[in-house]
């Protein structure tokens, strides 16, 4: 193996700024006289314990020991080896290194071939996008405001039409069938014949925090592309979906400085941001927001003196809420405060389409406007009640509760509690006593689920769930039953019914969890990564009852028919008593609706009571069969 020259590394090292190089990966500010300090990307912190010495060309973190200097630094952060860090650094210094068997710079892994050949496939790209054959990428572009020199700013490129347009480019380069498959560029059929994964397509390059691009976004222009919207790059050695975010290069910066991110839902979304001013947009790519993410901004925010903002925009729909609610799920690991932004004064737009119809003011002030996180999600689940009865009024108060218990900061709950109290209605005695009950409850030494030490942080930890947790009631008994079957089976149960399974109202809110997570990965639904995939977008305290779900043995005989008819008749009632729930709905709703006044609505009700009665056969009969 060809070795550097010792006087090379020791160059390289001299003239590198270390600073500069820990500066792309954490946010530092000055700690004294020639020390500087940021949250450690090594362990999880909330108080700046890693310190780094420009001077000395060295860091070192007091909370978990890491120490070395900034090829040590390269080599824990991208998982590279040492002869690649002073490659990496050289290259940036433009130094020339030398080998002492005289070679040339050999390859010493498979992660750097990864970044060059995505580094040629996005130049291929981006030369593409100027063809004759890109016009449908150019007429997508300027359709939703971005101009040519938005596109480049962005990278945007375009993947030919074409089976093996961009594989026969990079081949000519050097690179064999085996790195572009290392790298997801290309796919293989049953035959073993591979073929570009991206086609007829706009892509994006996805960045990582130095600026490298690590895999690709792509949308679909043609109706004949029977892929998805989006498609991304798959896992590889260099691409971990859940472990970027889509603009963070270009938005890191300005990041660092403001202490606040807008986390957006879409590359395009992202694009429009910045060009209106929103200089932190990021998004994440093809997952949901998860504890990874955090990780990254919180090395890059600085956030440990409470000044750091995060605002989420979501979708005002029924996807959107269930992604604030996993949002929410992981917010006590910010430091920073949290926000939702929401278009409510228009008609429900993203960022791209607000920007296209409002223009840019439109989009700063979505984000001046944010709301609290915990006032949004105490207000979506008071939205799940009647707040006319009081029934409703008090199941409500039982869900809004604990969110307040658990506000960090301990100011703002008197607060909420009054403004509870105003929004359903009631006594501000009732209310504060059923908060009050949960901080209790949280902080009681004898609470199971609690810090065993007994040393309160000011953070509320979600308790785990278990399926032994779960309430013995029918309801939830049938509920418990029918996602352990899905989870175990899924593959028994057709489109169609399995519709019905994810459509149905869950009454336990923890079963409704892992219905979302079941949701969010029907992509890759009885596929081995699936389950993993479902234990990703979980919160972690949910983790437990996903494995019990999937693991508990089924009341069925052993073979696979019989297994076959519990899984269907099981989902079947658990979808029977939902058609039942809706038909009572519609019921009292045609009850209330008068055919004089309102023939059209009558009619309607009218119609999808027919329509429920009707499903409601066919359930029993495909049970029967």
């Amino acid at each position: 193996m060809a070795r550097i020259r010792r006087t090379d590394i020791d160059e390289v090292r001299a003239r590198t700024n270390i600073d500069d190089v820990v500066g792309e990966y954490v946010a530092l500010k000055s700690a004294g006289v020639g020390s500087r300090k940021g949250l450690c990307p090594f362990h999880d912190e909330r108080t700046p314990s890693f310190h780094v010495r420009p001077q000395l060309g060295f860091y070192h973190c007091f909370g978990c020991g890491e120490s070395g200097d900034v090829f040590s630094f390269l080599q824990k952060m991208d998982h590279i080896t040492f002869i690649e860090a002073v490659e990496r650094l050289a290259g940036r210094l433009g130094y020339q290194l030398t080998y002492e068997d005289g070679g040339e710079a050999p390859d010493h892994s498979n992660r750097v071939r990864l970044l060059q050949v995505n580094a040629e496939a996005e130049k291929f790209f981006q030369g593409q996008l100027a063809t004759a054959d890109a016009q449908i990428g150019r007429d997508f572009l300027g359709g939703r405001g971005f101009d040519p020199q938005a596109a480049a700013h962005f990278g945007v490129g375009y993947a030919p039409k074409s089976w093996d347009a961009l594989s026969k480019h990079l081949r000519t380069k050097g690179y064999s069938t085996q790195e572009l498959q290392d790298a997801g560029l290309v796919s293989t059929n049953d035959r073993g014949s591979s073929y570009d994964r991206f086609r007829g397509r706009l892509v994006w390059p996805i960045r990582d925090t130095s600026g490298q691009t690590v895999g690709f976004g792509a949308r679909k222009l043609f109706d004949d592309d029977k892929g998805p919207k989006y498609l991304n790059t798959p896992e590889t050695e260099i691409y971990h979906k859940s472990r970027v975010l889509y603009g963070l290069d270009l938005a890191k910066r300005d990041i660092s400085r403001g202490h606040k991110v807008v986390v957006v839902e879409g590359y395009t979304d992202v694009m429009a941001a910045h060009l209106a001013g929103v200089t932190t947009a990021v998004a994440t790519c093809g997952t949901a927001f998860g504890v990874d993410h955090i990780k990254i901004l919180r090395r890059i925010m600085d956030d440990e003196s409470n000044r750091g903002r995060v605002i989420f925009n979501f979708d005002p729909d029924e996807a959107g809420r269930k992604a604030a609610m996993r949002a929410f799920a992981e917010e006590n690991r910010f430091v920073a405060q949290t926000f939702v932004a929401v278009d409510t004064t228009h008609e429900g737009l993203d960022p791209c389409d607000l920007r296209l119809k409002h223009g840019d003011a439109a989009i700063v002030s979505l984000i001046d406007h944010a709301v609290p996180m915990y006032e949004f999600v105490v207000r979506e689940q008071i939205k799940r009640h009647n707040l006319r009865n009081a029934e409703g009024r008090v199941a409500a108060l039982r869900e809004a509760a604990p969110i307040i218990a658990s506000i960090r900061d301990r100011a703002l709950r008197p607060e909420y509690v009054r403004q509870l109290s105003g929004w359903l209605g009631m006594d501000l005695e009732q209310v504060q006593r059923e908060v009050r009950r949960h901080e209790q409850a949280a902080n009681s030494p004898s609470d199971p689920h609690g810090d065993p030490s007994g040393i309160a942080d000011n953070t509320y930890a979600m308790p785990v769930v278990r399926m032994r947790d779960l309430p013995n009631d029918p309801i939830t008994r049938l509920e418990r039953d029918a996602l352990g079957a899905v989870l175990q089976y899924p593959k028994m149960l057709s489109e169609v019914q399995l519709d019905g399974v994810l459509a149905a109202n869950f009454s336990d809110a923890s079963l409704d969890t892992v219905r979302n997570a079941i949701v969010a990965t029907r992509g890759t639904l009885g596929t081995p990564q699936w389950l993993p995939e479902v234990h990703e977008e979980v919160p972690s305290s949910f983790v437990p009852l996903v494995t019990d779900l999937s693991m508990a043995p089924l009341p069925a005989g052993p073979g696979p028919e019989q297994v076959a008819a519990y899984v269907r008749s099981v989902t079947a009632a658990l979808v029977e008593r939902d058609l039942l729930r809706r038909k009572a709905e519609l019921l009292g709703e045609l009850k209330r609706t008068d055919i004089e006044t309102d023939p059209l609505g009558h009619r309607e009700l009218s119609e999808r009571l027919v329509e429920v009665e009707r499903r409601k056969r066919e359930l029993r009969e495909s049970v029967e069969a």
